[in-house]
């Protein structure tokens, strides 16, 4: 395996040991292939890193565990890059564990494993359970500050957390609806990834109250549950627009928006209004072909910076932000921001 970094270096990022590194890296027998690609991982994190590496100051190994589509957790790991020369001279290395379906017992493994190997901040983006509250807790009494980043865990032990304010983004997406549907219109749909998502969640109850608050008489027909993965997301949009109600307008919280344009064009459904959230590659495509209305868009870079300094001021390293919630922006295809 062609790298240009010294095995211990591999090691702490990769969190193994130097001898399961060697034994990668040579080719050896014995190796599982999860640990052939944490190793891979690893290297290629590194390789992104390398200008942190030569900065001289503490470093601050930080772990990112989160469960989105891959067009997310690709976002996140460019908002990360962006903003690692912000905090030097501390150099901080990002360890990242993302998986599309990360199950509550996968979650809680991968906390139980960074509570033995040691870590000094977590953030992460997780279904809210009891076993994950718990595995909060546990990294918490360790001394291992953890920062919800997204979507949160309330009533856990987490340290703060870092994103959108998803209340006001519902409310903010049940307004424009209510301005843009039509009298006489009779269903919107709603889509999550999970109910399991806090935020996501939040966004789905003060859309609810307040879009049914303007329009009492509109039906909300919801097809959540497919994790923002365009099969699953698709197929339960499918099985839940067979009603015969007309659909006027789509609020998407949990993306595969490909899906959901597919399946009501094909159950004979064109929506006047789709809001969805987040400015990943495919909603940019969809929001230039004017098949999206509006984006609620937030800088990722500002939610993980946010985290960061919390992290950094839990560890005696300057103080924490005065606020960890973003603002929303709403994008249009006439006004997609030039940075992106």
């Amino acid at each position: 395996m062609t790298h240009r970094f010294p095995v211990k270096e591999i090691a702490l990022q990769a969190g193994l040991s130097t001898a399961t590194v060697d034994r990668v890296l040579n080719n050896r027998a014995h190796v599982s292939p999860q640990t052939r690609r944490r190793v891979e991982d690893a290297i290629e994190e590194l390789t992104r890193q390398e200008s942190q590496l030569a900065a001289k100051g503490r470093r601050i190994f930080i772990d990112i565990v989160v469960e989105a589509p891959t067009r997310f957790t690709r976002e996140i790991r460019h908002a990360v890059d962006d903003i690692l020369a912000d905090f030097r001279p501390a150099a901080i290395r990002p360890r990242f564990t993302v998986a599309e379906t990360m199950s509550e017992e996968d979650c809680v493994a991968i906390l139980e494993r960074l509570r033995k190997r040691g870590s000094q901040g977590v953030c992460l983006k997780a279904r809210d359970t009891p076993e994950t509250r718990r595995a909060i807790a546990a990294l918490t009494a360790k001394n291992i500050p953890v920062l919800t980043v997204f979507t949160d865990i309330p009533g856990s032990d987490r340290l703060a957390y870092a994103g959108l304010n998803n209340t006001h983004a519902g409310q903010t997406a049940a307004y424009l609806m209510a301005t843009f549907l039509r009298s006489g219109d009779e269903a919107v749909l709603t889509t999550l990834s999970q109910h399991a998502f806090q935020g996501e969640e939040d966004r789905f109850q003060a859309f609810k109250s307040e879009l049914l608050r303007h329009k009492p008489n509109l039906k909300l027909i919801d097809a959540s549950g497919g994790g923002g993965l365009n099969p699953a997301t698709g197929h339960e949009v499918g099985e839940n627009t067979r009603t015969g109600m007309k659909i006027a307008g789509v609020y998407s919280m949990g993306g595969g928006n490909m899906a959901v344009l597919k399946a009501l064009e094909d159950a004979g459904h064109s929506p006047s209004v789709f809001i969805a959230h987040d400015l990943d590659e495919d909603n940019l495509d969809l929001l230039r072909g004017d098949r999206l209305t509006f984006v609620l868009h937030h800088d990722l870079r500002a939610d993980m910076r946010s985290a960061f300094r919390h992290i950094l001021a839990f560890h005696g390293l300057g103080d924490p932000p005065l606020t960890s919630e973003s603002d929303i922006q709403i994008v249009t295809p006439m006004n997609i921001p030039k940075l992106i």
